[in-house]
């Protein structure tokens, strides 16, 4: 059985989902590419052409992002809502989610959902960590909940909305961290009262859900 890390900064061929780099785009395994509003230039249109091509042509790339809103670094707000509303259009266009990066910043999310046209794409709050409130205030949307390492601890935010979230909308990661995607999935298991196997089978019948580029085992 294997482990699936939805969402990793660690090169790794098999299993996982690789959070890549501009020029830098893996050359074996799956990856997500974006415009991260850490990274966003005035310029970004320019490079967007480039995103949409390769999004287009490379049946790797099963996810855009990390894409989303940052208070605390990245460009004036009205930049990165632009910029998220047409990678949330390419997403959307192409049936792959999109990968979220929110901080401080769940009300300009949650202004987009109720905003934007109907057609949104599944979007994947990555490392969530926030309190189950303002989980459910998303549960209208097409929005699912990616947990990491903030699972080991037992008193944190991520699991106590792990008890209670949907459980099709469920992934698992390690981000950026240097824990092991199997510990991930075992304390997973331990929150949600299932087998670790039937966790993992439940994120990856998830993702073939949501997503038109399929995982297969």
């Amino acid at each position: 059985m294997q482990f699936w890390d939805f969402h990793t900064h660690q090169a790794r061929s098999t299993g996982a989902i690789q959070n890549a780099v501009w020029d830098q785009t893996p050359l074996t395994g799956y990856f997500s590419l974006g415009f991260h509003p850490w990274f966003l230039e005035e310029n970004w249109q320019e490079h967007y052409r480039k995103l949409e091509q390769l999004a287009t042509s490379e049946k790797r790339l099963l996810a855009i992002g990390e894409a989303g809103f940052d208070r605390i670094k990245g460009p004036e707000l009205d930049l990165q809502k632009t910029a998220f509303s047409a990678q949330a259009q390419l997403a959307y266009s192409l049936g792959i989610p999109l990968i979220l990066h929110c901080v401080k910043a769940h009300d300009l999310l949650l202004e987009f959902l109720k905003t934007a046209p109907k057609k949104l794409p599944s979007i994947i709050w990555h490392g969530w960590n926030l309190k189950p409130e303002l989980a459910k205030q998303l549960l209208d949307f097409p929005v699912c909940f990616s947990f990491g390492r903030h699972l080991l601890s037992p008193e944190s935010n991520a699991t106590k909305w792990l008890e209670d979230c949907p459980r099709d909308r469920i992934f698992l990661e390690t981000d950026d961290s240097a824990v092991e995607i199997g510990s991930v999935y075992q304390a997973a298991s331990l929150i949600l009262r299932l087998p670790v196997e039937e966790v993992a089978e439940l994120t990856l019948a998830n993702w073939n859900r949501i997503s038109k580029r399929k995982i297969n085992e």
